[in-house]
């Protein structure tokens, strides 16, 4: 489960670099972070008037632990423990289970 945190987590972080750089265009008040895991495999258009995408994931991952493709998500506003989302952006993501690993954090912890 950590290689398909880190996925995500490299994905939402190389988004963020991109728009920083001014290499995407983004909503205004996201802070340059997307504004849900779609967007990262869907793409954005690099620049204005063009066609060209860039995307930053091939799918969303598999949570191996739940077996669904549905990820906890956190706002950069939201406190880092926080499990309810604020809609705007997504900053972090998270296991949705409730189960214990073996190093004995809860999955949603990692």
């Amino acid at each position: 489960m950590r290689r398909e945190l880190r996925e995500m987590k490299d994905a939402i972080d190389r988004f963020k670099d991109a728009a920083d750089k001014n290499l995407i265009r983004t909503e205004v008040g996201n802070e340059n972070y997307p504004p849900d895991l779609e967007t990262l495999v869907k793409g954005v258009n690099v620049g204005a008037g063009t066609d060209k995408k860039i995307r930053f994931l091939r799918e969303i991952p598999t949570d191996p632990i739940t077996g669904q493709k549905e990820w906890g998500l956190r706002c950069v506003s939201d406190d880092p423990d926080s499990t309810s989302w604020c809609g705007r952006n997504v900053f972090d993501v998270y296991s949705k289970s409730q189960a214990t690993g073996t190093d004995g954090r809860r999955y949603s912890e990692w």
